[in-house]
């Protein structure tokens, strides 16, 4: 029997504008199996941010539902979300998110902080080195390359230990032999620590090293796409 992380049913999201309605979502079936890469691809405005966002429960669906982890996202009151994410989900963005007055390790280990967790030091420290960022701990972002930002942002994203982790454009910032670069590093540690990565792109290039592809069109999964659905 498959064992699955994430599972949406029936998932619309859909936005009124004036007399138009968007269907960002229009009824999404999609899983994805414990320590498995899955890369969602599509063009701008095809729905698979949308699609990560309802999977962290950084927005809530039109209809449908979302079953991450074993737990139904709609029946959560909002604190008790925002703790669920905290726990696990990691987020690693396009932008990077990181806080700019805060040194590499400081950034890694906010997360947890803020969640009154205890830090595993010698967790992270096999982060940095996996992620060639040990030398690079104490300083700044502001200090480091932009594929620099985004190992610490993984790193940041992995140390909390989460159950998924989930990658919006992470590559989308960098130039190709970078994001390849900064992509397999991401790609080794989730299979190092045994956690699962869905991540968004529009690049096919990138997409190819995800473990199976999901293609969406116009807040839906193509038919013949391998969804597993």
């Amino acid at each position: 029997m498959d064992s699955w992380i994430v599972e949406t049913k029936g998932l619309k999201k859909y936005y009124q504008l004036g007399e138009h309605t968007v269907k960002a979502l229009d009824g999404v079936d999609f899983r994805v199996r414990e320590r498995e890469f899955v890369a969602i691809i599509g063009k701008s405005g095809s729905g698979k941010s949308t699609l990560l966002h309802m999977v962290g429960g950084l927005d809530t669906p039109t209809a449908g539902e979302v079953v991450v982890a074993g737990k139904r996202l709609a029946g959560m009151e909002k604190e008790e979300l925002t703790i669920f994410r905290r726990r696990k989900v990691g987020f690693v963005f396009q932008n990077y998110n990181l806080v700019p007055d805060l040194n590499i390790y400081e950034n890694i280990v906010l997360p947890m902080e803020l969640d009154g967790r205890r830090i595993d030091r010698s967790f992270v420290e096999e982060i940095l080195e996996l992620l060639k960022l040990q030398e690079k701990k104490e300083a700044l972002p502001g200090a480091l390359s932009g594929g620099q930002q985004q190992r610490a942002a993984i790193a940041r994203a992995i140390a909390s230990k989460p159950a998924i982790i989930l990658a919006d454009e992470p590559t989308g910032n960098l130039d190709t032999s970078t994001g390849h670069d900064v992509l397999g590093l991401l790609k080794m540690a989730a299979n190092q620590f045994q956690q699962t990565i869905v991540l968004i792109t529009h690049d096919n290039d990138i997409a190819q090293m995800a473990d199976r592809i999901v293609r969406i069109e116009d807040g839906r999964i193509v038919k013949g796409s391998d969804s597993h659905a």
